[in-house]
Parts: structure tokens; sequence; C-alpha cells
């Protein structure tokens, strides 16, 4: 490494470590993002430790002003008003947490099985509560597991049928549940963007849109600004990863700062899901984190 660089590298370790020890609990905004960045527990956990109002009073350290949890349902109701606490202390927003009852996945609405219909709906109710905790407005929903034996058509109308009477429930308290195609397998129901899109529109409820996540359609479909436009009137919150690798941005493929740029232009003005790893570990690669999104929000 050059002598510059490494300088450079060490100041930048020195001054989030200042900012931890000094007024920690009081936000610095170090850099004005564009977009609402929210990152998620863990990823800050080599300067702010594991505690949760420590990792989140970081991340309003650095700038960032919102929150993904996944686990937020698996969290005490004790944990959960605490992190709400927080956030509104801080100004930060809560982004997405999963509406999961432990296996969705295999529990899949697809199927029509009434059992796995109520779990959903008894899920999407204790999701209201845990909402109202956090002051969320999103939460994620994946249908499940494509069934190779029914037909396309049916396994739609299930899911639809399920997603109609999860939107009855939300809607009531303004939780809106964001559909995500995923590329984890190709054995998952919902894999595209498209398709996704059909769905919101069968559904038909301001509780039933789309989690756009640009990792998962570049791997599934690519051509991402043009199936954004196509999709956008459905597109509810975007989630960030880049490509191979799920990492931040600018250690893969994806031109981000065009994709950015383009979706702000748009008017967006939602949270963007930082829902991906860290390239490097420990403190310097969190710091590289830090630098990249800072990198691709300059337009």
């Amino acid at each position: 490494m050059k002598r510059r660089d490494f300088v450079q590298s060490s100041l930048g370790g020195l001054l989030l470590s200042k900012s931890i020890v000094s007024d920690f609990g009081s936000p610095k905004s170090a850099y004005t993002f564009k977009h609402h960045y929210a990152p998620h527990f863990g990823m800050f956990k080599n300067h702010a430790g594991e505690d949760l109002v420590d990792q989140l009073k970081f991340m309003a350290d650095q700038g960032f002003t919102g929150l993904e949890d996944n686990g937020l349902l698996g969290r005490s109701i004790q944990d959960q008003e605490k992190i709400g606490n927080t956030l509104a202390k801080l100004g930060m927003k809560m982004g997405v947490f999963v509406i999961d009852g432990g296996d969705n996945w295999k529990a899949s609405l697809t199927t029509g099985k009434q059992e796995f219909q109520d779990k959903f709906l008894a899920t999407c109710q204790l999701s209201v509560e845990a909402a109202k905790r956090v002051n969320a407005q999103w939460a994620t929903v994946v249908p499940g597991f494509y069934n190779r034996v029914t037909p396309i058509g049916i396994q739609t109308a299930n899911v639809v049928d399920s997603l109609r009477k999860g939107s009855d429930i939300l809607e009531k308290s303004g939780l809106i549940m964001v559909l995500e195609p995923l590329s984890d397998t190709p054995d998952l129901f919902l894999r595209n963007s498209d398709q996704t899109f059909e769905i919101c529109k069968a559904v038909d409820s301001p509780s039933c849109k789309i989690l756009y996540d640009i990792y998962h359609m570049q791997r599934n479909e690519g051509n991402l600004i043009n199936s954004i436009n196509a999709c956008w009137d459905e597109i509810a919150y975007f989630q960030i990863g880049d490509n191979p690798g799920r990492k931040e941005p600018t250690t893969g493929e994806i031109n981000f700062k065009t994709i950015f740029k383009h979706i702000y232009d748009k008017g967006y003005r939602g949270i963007m899901g930082m829902e991906h790893g860290n390239a490097q570990e420990g403190k310097a690669g969190e710091i590289a984190l830090i630098e990249a999104y800072k990198t691709v929000d300059k337009f």
C-alpha cells in the first residue's frame, strides 16, 4: 500500500473511532446522503459493538437515516420498543421487517392449504402490533415455493386470495406488505418483477406492493432501469446488493450511481435497504462500505 493511501485509510478509521468515543448519542451526520439508505444490525458491529442502541447511534453518526431488521418479529417486545424509541430520538425511519412465521417458504401460499393461509394471516396480525412499536410502514412477504404439480394459474389464484385477505388486515393500520421476487433458488414461486406487478394489480390494495431488490433482479432478469420503469406504479421499496457476491455497491457489475440517480429523478424518497454483506472484514471493511455509498450517492 502506498504511504498516502495508508494515511488516508488510517485517518478514516480514526475519525470513525473518535465519533464513537465522543458524543455518541448525538448524530453527527458525517455525510448527507440524497437517498435514505438503511443498514441492518451487525453491519457495523466492529465499530459499534453488539448493543442495538449503540449500533443505531453509529449508523446515524455516519449519516444513515433508516434501518432494516428482517428478524424484528423474533425480538422481544422490550427490544422492539427500544428500537422504536431510539429510531425516533435519532430521526431515523424503520424500513422493512419480514412477515414470517418461521418457515414461510415451506408453508407456501401457492398450495391453497387453509393451515398455511391461517398462519400467514395470524402473522400479519402480529406484524401490525410489532410495526406500531417501531413505527414501521413496510413488511416483506415471500409467498413460498413453486408447486411443480399444480398449474401456475391455480397457484397464482391461491397466492392472490391469501394476499387479499392479508391486505384487509394490514390496510387498517397502514402497514404495506411488499412482495419480494427472489433469486435464491428457482424453486421459489415469485422470481420476476413483471410477475410481481401482475399479482399486485390483481390484489388491488394499497397494502400490497413490490419490493424491488436490485441484486435479485439483476440475477433473474437484468435490464434494471427498464423493468423499474415498467413496474414503477407498484414499487414501494428498494433493496440493494451488488452482483456477484451480494456486497456493497462498487464491488460488482451493477452501475449503482446511474440506477440511484434514475430512481431519485423519478421522485422516489423512500427507504433504500442495504440488504447485503460487507466485502471486507473488520473495521476497514465497514469504512470501505461507508465510502462506497458516498461514491454512488454523488450524482
